[in-house]
This record gives C-alpha cells, structure tokens and sequence, in this order.
C-alpha cells in the first residue's frame, strides 16, 4: 500500500510503498477512500505527541470500505462503507460496556498509538464495537471532514454541557472542531457567538450561523465584548483551540453558573496554565468539562441529522488534496489554518 511516513519530527513526509497491515482477529482491514487533515495530526507532526513512535503514520479521520474482515468479527463484511472514532476501546471493560470507551485504560489511537490512514489501508480492532456503518446518502468526503472535529464538538456540546435551546454558547477559535460546534449549536437551537482572528473563519462561522462575530485581534478584551453582546456571559463557552489566550478568554466570557468546555487540545508551555480560582470557578460557581473523542455508539445520532438535512457536513469541507500534498498542507499549519477542512482524497498521487 502506499503510505505517508514520518520519520522526524518537522521533517519531510515521505510518500512510500509499505507492506499491507495485518487484518486483526476480531477487527478489519479499511481501505481508506478519505481522511481529514487536522491540528491534532500537526501537532505529532511537530513532534508534541508524547506518544509518537517513528517511523509513523499518521491519520485519524478517515471513511473508505472494508476490505478484509478477520474471523471474530461478526457485524461487518467485506464492502461495507463505514467510519470508526479514533479512540478505539477495547470493547470489553467496564468503561467501555457504560458507554464510555474514550477512558478505557486499553484504548488504541488511530493514527497517534498505532499507524493511521494518511494509507490506503488501515486496521480497525474489535470492529463489531469500534466499527461504524456509513449510510450511503453520507459520501466518504463528507465523513472524513466529520471525523473527530464533528464529533468531538457534538460530545462536548450535547453530553458534557448540556447545551440547550436558546442559551448563548461562544466558540472561541474557528478552525474546524470550532466551525463545526458553530454548526451543531445552529442544530441545537442555541445562540452563537464565534470568536477568531482570521477573517476569512469568522466569515465563514457567520455563513453556517453563528449569530455575533468577534475578531479577537481588534477588540481589547475578548471576554468583555463577549458578555456586552450576551447580556451578561454566555451559558456555554468552548476553548476550540487550546492555547492559555483561549482558556482563559473562555472562562472570563461565562455567566455565572456557566460550563467551559475544553475541547482544543494544549500541547508544549499551553499544557499548564493559571486558573483564577477565586475570582472565576469559585465566586461565578462555574463547571468546567474536559472533552476528548466520541465512543462508535454516538455516531449515529450525528449520521441520522446529516441524512435528514439538518447538518450539511460537506459545508465544512473546503479543500481536498492528495495524499503527496499531506505535507504541505500540516507545514501551513505553523503559521494559520486555512478556513475549513482540508481532506484526503487522493491515495495514488
């Protein structure tokens, strides 16, 4: 198969011709049709992931076909079009039989633990649990882009805070989880404000419905121009990117009893930052939310809305590539993100 292989940090991906992965007992074999491009891959690219074992593959946010199916697994056959989390749970613990597989002490992460879809194949173990059925209105683009920023937002949003109709969420960073909690909060029903620096992603939030834009690169205090246009703070706030600037801007733009959710992974001098306990957390008696992937068994929720229209997952997806430009497209990320969601299409060029 051919594949897209690091080996050093911040150095060039090699596209190379690899051995076919082994098909697991009780999983499947994938032939990947799309995979996403997303900051979590950028930041292993950087070499951030404490976890990253060279040479890699990287590669988390992939739809394609199942082309092998080992013995054990019973739900799925060769053909079927599907998707799956990146957190794979080992199916079997009790995390993972309460519905909550992305805390399982044995999960393996596609992409980051093991070797990932920027291939044209990749392994999905104990797929009669990890596995998910791709409905045929749901092309392999449109899952790819939903991938783990889609679902991340929704878990975030829906089961960690509660978000409800008509209260006020704010997003701040409008990359691709953030664009695509601007989406799922336009679904709930919510009141959105999206924060940002780059023009071109506040344009973009407003054309999927976010009701107020902030740039935060021209007005002084974020947190303040956010609870101005609130009435006081927003219900729900959502660090989208993970940086100190954007956790705290979230915290300061609550109303009191207000949820924070921490989606945006922090990575390198971001992965400790003062938290204003007294003032904030204790006096506004606020709740904050740690967020980190979606168990299989949430997915179809989010399949069942796109197939009735209420989510329009190829609206996220702005640009598709190759699989010889996956390089590029992580090295553009040092300086910004282009607006949207950049997705693998490609995996003979």
């Amino acid at each position: 198969m051919k594949a897209a292989v690091l080996y050093r940090p911040n150095a060039k991906i090699l596209i190379e011709t690899l051995p076919d992965p082994v098909c697991p007992g009780d999983g499947v074999i994938v032939e990947v049709k799309a995979c996403g491009v997303c900051r979590s891959d950028h930041h292993t690219w950087v070499g951030a992931d404490p976890d990253l074992r060279l040479p890699h593959v990287m590669g988390h946010e992939f739809a394609g076909v199942v082309a092998e199916v080992g013995p054990e697994c019973t739900k799925f056959r060769k053909g079927d079009r599907v998707t799956a989390p990146f957190i794979l749970g080992c199916g079997q613990c009790a995390d993972c039989t309460t519905g909550q597989p992305t805390i399982c002490d044995d999960q393996r992460l596609i992409g980051f633990t093991q070797w990932g879809a920027f291939a044209q194949r990749v392994p999905v173990q104990a797929a009669d649990f990890n596995l998910v059925h791709l409905p045929d209105p749901i092309s392999f683009n449109e899952a790819a882009g939903m991938g783990c920023r889609v679902t991340t937002a929704w878990r975030g949003l829906n089961d960690r805070a509660g978000l409800k109709p008509g209260e006020w969420v704010v997003i701040h960073g409008c990359g691709g989880v953030g664009l695509s909690a601007v989406m799922l909060a336009v679904a709930i029903g919510a009141q959105i404000v999206a924060v940002d620096v780059s023009a071109d992603a506040l344009t973009l939030a407003k054309n999927l419905g976010a009701d107020i834009c902030i740039n935060a690169a021209e007005v002084a205090d974020v947190s303040e121009a956010v609870r101005d246009a609130t009435g006081g703070g927003a219900h729900v706030a959502v660090d989208a990117l993970g940086v100190t600037a954007t956790f705290d801007n979230s915290l300061r733009s609550l109303r009191k009893l207000g949820r924070h959710v921490q989606i945006g992974m922090p990575v390198g001098m971001h992965e400790t930052v003062s938290l204003p306990l007294l003032d904030l957390v204790y006096s506004r008696q606020l709740s904050l939310y740690g967020m980190r992937g979606l168990g299989a068994d949430g997915f179809k929720t989010l399949l069942d809305m796109a197939v009735l229209g209420q989510l329009d997952l190829g609206a996220l997806v702005t640009q598709t590539i190759p699989l010889s430009k996956v390089g590029a497209a992580l090295q553009a990320m040092d300086h910004s993100q282009a607006a949207g969601i950049t997705v693998i299409d490609n995996f003979v060029s």
